[in-house]
């Protein structure tokens, strides 16, 4: 199995699946399975999410699939998990498969990790962030939030042990996320402070002249998160610009869709983000998707 050695030295495993223009996927390609699985179901999620969007997408594409966000489990980064570090990472990951072109996908705050790669490379072929607006960014919102969850993992009530009473709960609607313990380790969160604290001041409209590859970000027109006392009453609207500014986006070279009624959580599932990813890409790209005939003599 290729891999990589990331900024801190760490190592991190890349699977490649597929042949054609090189598109790195910062996904888990591993399916969850057993009672995990059932779980992440039950909450309208896919448990095989990397898996099938490899999939949905291999036929056409070199895929190089990474579980970056689970390897940052792993092996925090508390110091230096920077907009700098990621994107050297992310170099560090095309260099390891021998592309010096590649287009780049990543949803949320590796949706932002690709804006920031963007800006300090010439060799994207195509940028799609998806669950993070290009403009108007909720930094300062993201920051506050990750403090609050780094000063509850710093200082952990002690009668807190786990996700007590999750399971007593039958869907996402009825789950008080404001009572939820945190179950990350003070490094796990502390990274993301790093990140969120090396954004401060970051301006996403005057650095849009110096994107020049194709691109597309996607929202779910629901996704606005609201969180409770614990994090200050801190309110991240991710959908809001994008359907503000959607005209704007597009001026400033976006190609911007819309999920009608979709969350932050039900926009990133492959059923969703395939149909507009994989067609977005093969223009993009101009890969040539005609179906090979089967010709029988």
């Amino acid at each position: 199995m290729p891999e990589v050695t990331l900024h801190d030295g760490s190592v991190l495993d890349l699977e490649i699946h597929g042949t054609g223009p090189t598109l790195l996927l910062p996904v888990d390609p591993r399916p969850t399975e057993g009672p995990a699985a059932e779980e992440l179901r039950r909450w309208g999620m896919d448990p095989a999410l990397g898996r099938n969007l490899v999939d949905g997408l291999s036929d056409l594409f070199r895929v190089v699939a990474f579980d970056y966000e689970g390897h940052l489990r792993a092996a925090p980064k508390a110091d230096t998990l920077t907009p700098d570090a990621i994107s050297r990472d992310l170099l560090a990951v095309a260099d390891a498969v021998g592309a010096d072109r590649f287009a780049y996908y990543g949803y949320s705050w590796l949706a932002l990790s690709g804006l920031q790669l963007a800006i300090r490379t010439d060799r994207l072929s195509a940028l799609v962030m998806g669950g993070f607006p290009p403009i108007d960014g909720p930094y300062a919102q993201m920051l506050a939030v990750t403090m609050a969850t780094h000063d509850m993992a710093a200082n952990p009530p002690a009668e807190t042990t786990g996700w007590s009473g999750a399971g007593e709960s039958t869907g996402p609607e009825e789950y008080d996320w404001s009572s939820a313990p945190v179950t990350l380790s003070e490094p796990q969160t502390r990274q993301y402070v790093t990140l969120y604290q090396a954004l401060r001041g970051f301006d996403d409209q005057a650095v849009q002249s110096r994107l020049t590859c194709p691109r597309l970000c996607f929202v779910g027109s629901a996704d606005k998160i609201t969180y409770g006392e614990r994090w200050g009453d801190v309110v991240v609207d991710i959908a809001g610009p994008v359907l503000r500014r959607g005209t704007e986006l597009e001026s400033l070279g976006w190609d911007v869709r819309a999920l009608d009624g979709l969350d932050h959580t039900r926009a990133m599932q492959p059923a969703q983000v395939l149909p507009v990813l994989r067609p977005w890409l093969i223009a993009a790209l101009g890969v040539d998707a005609t179906p090979t005939a089967d010709v029988r003599r």
